[in-house]
């Protein structure tokens, strides 16, 4: 078997000299208190809906934020006059409405070229008609769609039993906090102020006062739409007839759910969507803009943005906790004395971010497991993530490996047992809760976006598979671990490929799911293991790296489809193959020549692309930090690897 020592010295020490550099980088990058964090990019509907917002209230006029967001706009503008939900992406209609009326409201003339031509491609398309719910909402409250264009969603909601076919704890954490506020403004149907009295008419082809609910959705299954349709439409007319003290008492209970749940300067869920519809619930109850709660809403927006020297955009939420694991497994990776003494920081900054005194909205479907995890944002103690959980876990488990240490014990043991104890029926692990498996939830008209649930996922369960293995669980002694495994067997895909939830998209699952295969003791001639690296292996581009894109998520989808290199799909894919057994493979070695040749002065690598996923066909991540950590995780593993004489990968990813 080849070792280290027949690698020609000036490729090893090529290999060498990239991964002491995209270390160094990482290390200069890494914040005065130890962790990490990069800035999380989504599409250009946040930054529009943020200053849509501003002006919804009448806030005083920011002309230079607003000139810097509307700059950004601009530029994230495609050829063809519209605008995308991730790089090279062709056109959404939502995405494009709100750029529009964004750019409008920041003071862009209709008659300049560039909004014309957003014009003409929006009408060439069926205008704004086209549109999401969601879209529609926004629309309906500045005054340019009449409310009838909206699927019904009484405030009543909060009152119903737990048996009911929808409530609250039926649906995934962020529809519940996006849902809860704009229950209130749907019920009450405030108007913008709009003092510049700004509308978007000319992207409707008809008169907007004639359009009437939202079509089915093309996921959505035509029986159960029609079914709900019907219930749609008998909510209408029953709405004014619902009695007050009922509606006052239902109002209530969702300002009460907010206010719980409001999560200081963090924010609501800790998402955009969900805070920004919080600070507009408290101002349609009559909450001044100096209430304390309010003001805590609105500034948890705020802290989203990223100003730049020219430009500045909205982030959808940040992602500290997350960035922070993963670059702590890179640099344990990387192995160098200031690299884990990096690392083992961070994690001590990760360590009292541990949620263990909150039972959140996952204790709903299990009351009597105990908290234990880690969020993904800075707080937000309602919604711990079972996948940031287990990715902290199992670096905290790989430094006591190496030194001993106690210190982390206590924080591993709770969180296996949180994560153990939201395993679903089913053996697959979700993100936030447990048996989130009411598939028919997503038939609502509401629900046109089809993300309304949080089921269990290839990815999240490899995931937990991963730390249960890292942890010493074994097949033969773990019934969790078995159903994982056979959850995992039953979901690939015929082609050899798992589905990636939250991340783009057949590559991130593959990856997930084969670490966590190789970590459980599956050997690694088991057929569901070589048709996987079989299937890695024959989507390799030519220049030796890999790549898929947003598109991979269409309902048709009928297979891989080739898309340029990136560097975090290239590092994902060349560590599922060293899971694999593959070290030796040429597919790996060409994977990795490819990141150090595409690695760039500063000791990391260009990524425009959206590797990250959001909500599947309607909302996509860019996460500056994946091209940054994955790589260079790659490249020192390789290296490692190649050092040993097992080649067996001895970590849970």
């Amino acid at each position: 078997m080849t070792d280290i020592a027949t690698m020609v010295a000036p490729e090893r020490q090529r290999l060498d000299d990239g991964i002491a550099s995209a270390s160094r980088a990482l290390l200069d990058v890494q914040k005065p208190d130890r962790h990490w964090v990069f800035e999380l990019e989504a599409d250009v509907t946040i930054p529009a809906e943020y200053i849509l917002m501003r002006h919804y209230f009448a806030e005083p006029v920011d002309t230079v934020l607003e000139g810097k967001i509307a700059k950004y706009l601009r530029r994230m503008q495609n050829d063809n006059g519209g605008w995308s939900l991730f790089y090279g992406h062709e056109f959404d209609m939502s995405a494009s409405v709100k750029a529009y009326y964004a750019l409008k409201m920041a003071g862009d003339s209709p008659d300049a070229p560039h909004m014309k031509k957003a014009r003409e491609t929006m009408l060439a398309r069926g205008g704004a008609v086209k549109a999401n719910v969601f879209t529609r909402i926004m629309l309906a409250l500045f005054g340019q769609l009449e409310w009838k264009a909206v699927p019904v969603m009484p405030v009543e909601i909060m009152l119903l039993p737990r048996w009911f076919p929808f409530h609250l704890t039926k649906i995934s954490y962020w529809a519940r906090t996006v849902i809860v506020p704009l229950l209130v403004l749907m019920t009450l149907k405030p108007r913008a102020r709009n003092p510049l009295g700004i509308g978007v008419r000319e992207l409707f082809i008809e008169d907007p006062k004639t359009i009437g609910p939202t079509p089915k959705a093309a996921h959505q299954s035509q029986v159960w739409f029609t079914s709900f349709d019907i219930i749609d439409r008998v909510l209408r007319l029953a709405d004014p007839f619902f009695p007050k003290a009922m509606r006052q008492r239902a109002i209530r209970k969702a300002e009460e759910f907010v206010t719980e749940r409001l999560n200081g300067v963090d924010g609501l869920g800790a998402i955009f969507p969900a805070m920004v519809n919080s600070v507009m619930m408290y101002d349609v109850l009559g909450y001044t803009p100096d209430d304390p709660n309010r003001a805590l809403a609105r500034e948890s927006v705020e802290r989203l943005l990223v100003i730049k020297d020219d430009e500045a955009y909205c982030q959808p939420c940040v992602s500290p906790v997350w960035d922070t694991a993963l670059a702590a497994h890179a640099m344990i990776e990387s192995g160098q004395a200031a690299d884990l003494e990096a690392a083992k920081a961070s994690l001590d900054w990760l360590l009292p971010r541990q949620v263990l005194d909150v039972k959140g909205d996952w204790a709903d479907k299990r009351p009597d497991v105990r908290p234990g995890g880690w969020a993904f944002q800075y707080n937000n103690a309602h919604y711990p993530d079972l996948d940031d959980t287990a990715v902290v876990v199992m670096a905290m488990d790989r430094v006591r490996r190496m030194d001993g240490t106690t210190k982390y014990d206590d924080a591993i043991a709770r969180a296996k047992e949180w994560i153990l104890g939201l395993q679903s029926v089913d053996g697959g692990w979700a993100a936030f809760d447990a048996d989130n498996l009411e598939y028919y939830l997503n038939n609502i008209p509401f629900a046109d976006h089809g993300a309304l649930l949080d089921p269990p996922t290839d990815d999240v369960t490899a995931r937990c598979l991963s730390m249960l293995a890292q942890l010493g669980d074994t097949l033969e002694t773990s019934e969790p671990m078995r159903r994982a495994v056979a959850y995992l067997r039953k979901t690939q895909l015929a082609d050899g490929s798992w589905f990636g939830r939250w991340g783009i998209n057949y590559i991130y699952g593959t990856w997930s799911a084969l670490c966590a295969l190789n970590a459980a003791g599956v050997p690694h001639d088991d057929p569901m293991i070589a048709k996987a690296a079989d299937w890695l292996e024959a989507i390799q581009n030519a220049d030796g790296g890999w790549g898929e894109d947003g598109n991979s998520y269409r309902l048709d989808y009928k297979g891989y489809e080739r898309y340029a290199t990136t560097a975090s799909q290239t590092a994902w894919a060349t560590l599922a193959l060293m899971a694999a057994g593959r070290v030796d493979r040429p597919a790996t070695k060409n994977g990795i020549d490819n990141l150090m040749q595409s690695q760039g002065v500063d000791g990391f690598w260009q990524e425009p692309d959206y590797t990250g996923g959001g909500f599947p066909r309607v909302f996509y991540l860019r996460y500056h930090g994946y091209s940054k950590f994955f790589p260079l995780w790659a490249m020192a593993r390789y290296r490692n690897l190649r050092s040993s004489n097992s080649r067996f990968v001895g970590a849970g990813m």
